[in-house]
Protein backbone atom coordinates (compact mmCIF):
# COMPACT_ATOMS: atom_id res chain seq x y z
CA UNK A 1 0.00 0.00 0.00
CA UNK A 2 1.35 3.43 -1.33
CA UNK A 3 0.57 6.41 0.03
CA UNK A 4 -0.22 10.01 -2.18
CA UNK A 5 2.57 12.95 -1.83
CA UNK A 6 -0.72 14.53 0.04
CA UNK A 7 -1.06 12.14 2.45
CA UNK A 8 2.78 11.94 3.09
CA UNK A 9 2.42 16.12 3.33
CA UNK A 10 0.05 15.68 5.84
CA UNK A 11 1.70 13.66 8.10
CA UNK A 12 4.54 15.26 8.30
CA UNK A 13 5.03 17.31 11.26
CA UNK A 14 4.30 20.98 11.34
CA UNK A 15 7.57 22.94 12.28
CA UNK A 16 6.84 25.12 15.52
CA UNK A 17 7.67 29.01 15.53
CA UNK A 18 10.33 29.22 18.77
CA UNK A 19 8.77 30.83 21.71
CA UNK A 20 12.22 33.68 21.81
CA UNK A 21 10.20 34.79 18.44
CA UNK A 22 6.59 34.60 19.63
CA UNK A 23 7.25 36.30 22.65
CA UNK A 24 8.51 39.97 20.77
CA UNK A 25 5.93 39.56 18.50
CA UNK A 26 2.89 39.45 20.89
CA UNK A 27 4.58 42.45 23.48
CA UNK A 28 4.94 44.56 19.99
CA UNK A 29 1.48 43.70 19.24
CA UNK A 30 -0.19 44.78 22.82
CA UNK A 31 1.95 47.82 22.49
CA UNK A 32 0.92 48.84 19.19
CA UNK A 33 -3.02 47.88 20.19
CA UNK A 34 -2.17 50.21 23.84
CA UNK A 35 -1.46 53.00 21.79
CA UNK A 36 -3.84 53.07 19.40
CA UNK A 37 -6.14 52.91 21.99
CA UNK A 38 -4.61 55.75 23.73
CA UNK A 39 -5.00 57.58 20.50
CA UNK A 40 -8.66 57.08 19.62
CA UNK A 41 -9.43 57.60 23.36
CA UNK A 42 -10.47 53.94 23.13
CA UNK A 43 -8.53 53.74 26.73
CA UNK A 44 -9.23 57.11 28.46
CA UNK A 45 -7.81 55.34 31.60
CA UNK A 46 -4.52 55.14 30.62
CA UNK A 47 -3.65 58.37 29.35
CA UNK A 48 -2.56 59.09 32.70
CA UNK A 49 0.04 56.52 32.78
CA UNK A 50 1.30 57.13 29.62
CA UNK A 51 1.09 60.61 29.56
CA UNK A 52 4.34 63.35 29.25
CA UNK A 53 5.42 64.94 32.28
CA UNK A 54 7.50 68.50 32.55
CA UNK A 55 9.98 68.85 35.01
CA UNK A 56 11.84 72.14 35.81
CA UNK A 57 15.28 71.36 37.10
CA UNK A 58 16.17 74.74 36.26
CA UNK A 59 18.91 76.08 38.50
CA UNK A 60 18.56 79.26 40.90
CA UNK A 61 18.76 82.69 38.82
CA UNK A 62 21.54 84.73 39.41
CA UNK A 63 21.71 88.27 40.49
CA UNK A 64 24.30 89.47 38.38
CA UNK A 65 24.77 93.61 38.60
CA UNK A 66 22.81 96.27 39.67
CA UNK A 67 22.37 99.29 38.25
CA UNK A 68 20.48 102.54 39.46
CA UNK A 69 18.16 104.31 37.17
CA UNK A 70 17.91 107.86 36.42
CA UNK A 71 16.40 107.98 33.55
CA UNK A 72 12.34 109.28 33.20
CA UNK A 73 10.48 106.42 31.07
CA UNK A 74 8.48 108.44 29.53
CA UNK A 75 6.52 106.52 26.86
CA UNK A 76 6.89 103.32 24.88
CA UNK A 77 5.60 101.94 21.27
CA UNK A 78 4.00 99.08 20.03
CA UNK A 79 5.43 97.66 17.14
CA UNK A 80 4.94 94.43 14.42
CA UNK A 81 6.36 93.40 11.41
CA UNK A 82 6.41 90.71 9.03
CA UNK A 83 10.20 89.79 8.05
CA UNK A 84 10.56 87.75 4.69
CA UNK A 85 13.98 86.42 4.92
CA UNK A 86 15.64 84.05 2.10
CA UNK A 87 18.83 82.53 1.87
CA UNK A 88 19.63 81.74 -1.90
CA UNK A 89 23.08 79.47 -2.95
CA UNK A 90 24.73 80.57 -6.08
CA UNK A 91 25.05 77.64 -8.86
CA UNK A 92 22.44 75.65 -7.11
CA UNK A 93 18.41 75.44 -7.15
CA UNK A 94 16.42 76.46 -3.88
CA UNK A 95 14.85 73.07 -3.44
CA UNK A 96 18.74 71.80 -2.88
CA UNK A 97 20.34 74.62 -0.82
CA UNK A 98 18.58 77.53 0.34
CA UNK A 99 16.26 78.57 2.71
CA UNK A 100 13.04 81.38 3.16
CA UNK A 101 11.54 82.40 6.32
CA UNK A 102 8.52 84.32 6.81
CA UNK A 103 8.53 85.62 10.55
CA UNK A 104 6.34 88.22 12.30
CA UNK A 105 8.25 90.51 15.35
CA UNK A 106 6.48 91.79 17.73
CA UNK A 107 8.36 94.33 20.21
CA UNK A 108 8.09 97.39 22.30
CA UNK A 109 10.57 100.39 22.55
CA UNK A 110 10.82 103.00 25.32
CA UNK A 111 11.32 106.60 25.48
CA UNK A 112 13.54 108.32 28.46
CA UNK A 113 14.87 111.44 29.65
CA UNK A 114 18.00 111.02 30.92
CA UNK A 115 17.74 113.40 34.43
CA UNK A 116 20.70 112.25 35.86
CA UNK A 117 22.63 114.72 33.80
CA UNK A 118 20.67 117.63 35.07
CA UNK A 119 22.90 119.31 37.58
CA UNK A 120 22.62 122.77 38.85
CA UNK A 121 23.48 124.95 35.91
CA UNK A 122 20.80 122.99 34.16
CA UNK A 123 17.84 124.42 37.11
CA UNK A 124 17.29 128.32 37.25
CA UNK A 125 14.93 129.64 40.14
CA UNK A 126 14.21 133.21 41.01
CA UNK A 127 14.89 134.28 44.20
CA UNK A 128 10.66 134.26 45.26
CA UNK A 129 10.73 130.25 44.41
CA UNK A 130 7.60 130.89 41.84
CA UNK A 131 9.39 130.57 38.50
CA UNK A 132 11.93 127.49 37.76
CA UNK A 133 13.67 126.61 33.78
CA UNK A 134 14.81 123.08 33.63
CA UNK A 135 16.86 122.70 30.60
CA UNK A 136 17.02 118.69 29.84
CA UNK A 137 18.68 116.75 27.44
CA UNK A 138 16.98 115.56 24.26
CA UNK A 139 14.47 112.08 24.83
CA UNK A 140 15.82 109.26 23.96
CA UNK A 141 15.15 105.36 22.21
CA UNK A 142 15.61 102.48 23.99
CA UNK A 143 16.74 99.22 22.00
CA UNK A 144 13.71 97.07 20.95
CA UNK A 145 12.74 94.64 23.49
CA UNK A 146 10.81 91.95 21.47
CA UNK A 147 8.01 90.15 22.51
CA UNK A 148 8.60 85.86 22.65
CA UNK A 149 4.77 85.12 23.27
CA UNK A 150 4.14 87.35 20.17
CA UNK A 151 6.54 86.32 17.85
CA UNK A 152 6.33 83.60 15.72
CA UNK A 153 7.19 82.17 12.41
CA UNK A 154 4.59 81.46 9.60
CA UNK A 155 6.32 79.61 7.91
CA UNK A 156 9.47 77.97 6.74
CA UNK A 157 11.19 76.53 3.06
CA UNK A 158 14.61 75.00 3.52
CA UNK A 159 16.66 73.35 0.59
CA UNK A 160 17.14 69.53 0.90
CA UNK A 161 21.02 70.44 2.32
CA UNK A 162 19.43 72.72 4.81
CA UNK A 163 16.88 70.09 6.19
CA UNK A 164 20.26 68.10 6.57
CA UNK A 165 22.12 70.10 8.30
CA UNK A 166 19.17 70.87 10.87
CA UNK A 167 19.15 67.27 11.35
CA UNK A 168 22.42 67.10 12.83
CA UNK A 169 22.46 70.47 13.98
CA UNK A 170 21.88 70.73 17.95
CA UNK A 171 19.51 73.93 17.26
CA UNK A 172 17.42 73.64 13.94
CA UNK A 173 15.70 76.02 12.66
CA UNK A 174 17.42 78.97 14.08
CA UNK A 175 15.44 81.99 14.26
CA UNK A 176 17.93 84.36 15.85
CA UNK A 177 18.83 85.82 11.93
CA UNK A 178 15.27 86.89 11.73
CA UNK A 179 14.35 87.97 15.50
CA UNK A 180 17.30 90.29 14.71
CA UNK A 181 15.92 91.46 11.37
CA UNK A 182 12.73 92.01 13.34
CA UNK A 183 14.18 93.91 15.79
CA UNK A 184 16.00 96.13 13.69
CA UNK A 185 13.02 96.88 11.39
CA UNK A 186 11.31 97.47 14.84
CA UNK A 187 14.11 100.38 15.60
CA UNK A 188 14.23 102.06 12.85
CA UNK A 189 10.47 102.73 12.40
CA UNK A 190 10.91 104.16 16.30
CA UNK A 191 13.38 106.23 14.93
CA UNK A 192 10.56 107.85 12.61
CA UNK A 193 7.37 107.93 14.83
CA UNK A 194 6.63 110.23 17.84
CA UNK A 195 7.65 108.63 20.41
CA UNK A 196 10.81 111.16 21.19
CA UNK A 197 8.43 113.68 21.37
CA UNK A 198 5.21 112.42 23.37
CA UNK A 199 8.16 111.74 26.16
CA UNK A 200 9.39 115.11 26.24
CA UNK A 201 5.73 115.97 26.22
CA UNK A 202 5.33 113.85 29.14
CA UNK A 203 8.50 114.80 30.60
CA UNK A 204 6.99 117.94 30.79
CA UNK A 205 3.75 117.28 32.65
CA UNK A 206 5.42 115.47 35.26
CA UNK A 207 8.07 117.99 35.93
CA UNK A 208 5.42 121.04 35.94
CA UNK A 209 2.70 118.91 37.85
CA UNK A 210 5.52 117.94 40.52
CA UNK A 211 6.85 121.77 40.77
CA UNK A 212 3.79 123.05 40.93
CA UNK A 213 3.07 121.09 44.20
CA UNK A 214 6.01 122.51 45.69
CA UNK A 215 4.85 125.91 45.06
CA UNK A 216 6.09 127.11 41.75
CA UNK A 217 3.35 129.09 39.93
CA UNK A 218 5.90 129.29 36.71
CA UNK A 219 7.82 126.21 35.27
CA UNK A 220 9.56 126.23 31.81
CA UNK A 221 11.25 123.03 30.82
CA UNK A 222 13.96 123.27 27.76
CA UNK A 223 15.18 120.52 25.87
CA UNK A 224 18.67 120.42 24.10
CA UNK A 225 20.16 123.79 23.12
CA UNK A 226 16.59 125.52 23.09
CA UNK A 227 16.46 128.51 24.10
CA UNK A 228 13.43 130.20 26.08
Amino acid sequence: MTLTDQQVKQDRPRARIPWWIKVPGVIALLVALVLLGIRFSLLPGLDDIFGEETHDRTGPTLLKSIQDMSRYEATSGNFQVVVDLEKDAKFLPDSVRGSRTLYVGAGTVGAYVDLGKVGDKQVTVNKERTEATLRLPHARLGKPAMDAERSYAVSKQRGLLDRLGDFFSDNPADERAVNRLAAQHIGEAAKDSELTGRAEKNTTSMLQGLLHSLGFKDVTVLYGDAKR
